[in-house]
């Protein structure tokens, strides 16, 4: 009977550390899912650098909140979609995160091969309001639905869906993702208004490859893990 006493005493002391475990892996998983589906310099992140460079860091920033809300909707979908075939995810992990790693590999030389300059507009002489600077934003992002497929990607190398989670631990996942979304655009128009005046065409096409080169790495790493039998997220 102590002895019952002293294993309930030790699993009330480590539950909430458990507790805290789980959200800090959810915190992660959807900050790193924000980020890499963010960081490409597609359409919205070539929008997102004029912006900064012609309007201002904050005109830069609110463009990348729009796409970030784009961001958030299709990774619903994607979760939501995902859900429905848990029993199938779970039971095919394996092969599910490797074909993960593998598009998160492909979508990493695409990045690196790709050239965002191409993508540049004239710079409009108006800067518009936040909202319109937001809203647009937004819609471009949003005219993109192939961006599920990196989401599918993602949620499968990082195993994101998970099967009796509470609707907490849910909602964390989603804030986080957002949240890592948010945390690369302030960082980014944060860092190109500081060097805006050395910032060019070249600067943006070095930022795309470096970017590329990050997103093959973590596939890579995931394909290793992966083929190892071993889970680092």
């Amino acid at each position: 009977m102590q002895a019952y006493f002293v294993l309930s005493s030790v699993c009330t002391i480590f539950a909430p550390m458990i507790e805290i475990e789980t959200i800090v892996s959810i915190v992660f998983k959807g900050m790193m899912i924000g980020i890499i589906a963010s960081a490409p310099m597609g359409p919205v992140g070539v929008l997102c650098l004029q912006r900064t460079l012609n309007k201002g860091r904050w005109y830069g920033f609110v463009t990348g909140c729009g796409a970030a809300l784009s961001d958030l909707f299709y990774a619903l979908i994607t979760g939501y979609g995902m859900s429905f075939v848990f029993d199938y995810v779970s039971n095919n992990i394996f092969y599910l995160q490797l074909f993960g790693s593998i598009l998160l590999l492909f979508f990493g030389i695409y990045t690196f091969r790709s050239n965002p300059v191409k993508a540049l507009r004239a710079p409009s002489g108006k800067k518009g309001s936040y909202m319109h600077n937001f809203l647009t934003a937004f819609l471009v992002t949003l005219s993109n639905p192939l961006i599920i497929l990196l989401f599918i990607g993602l949620f499968a190398r990082f195993s994101f869906v998970g099967e009796g989670e509470l609707v907490s631990e849910t909602v964390t996942g989603y804030v986080s993702i957002v949240g890592g979304a948010l945390l690369w655009w302030f960082l980014l128009t944060t860092g190109v208004s500081k060097v805006r005046s050395q910032f060019n065409l070249r600067g943006i096409w070095m930022l795309n490859r470096i970017i590329g080169v990050i997103v093959m790495v973590v596939a890579i790493v995931g394909l290793v893990i992966t083929c190892l039998g071993e889970s680092l997220y």
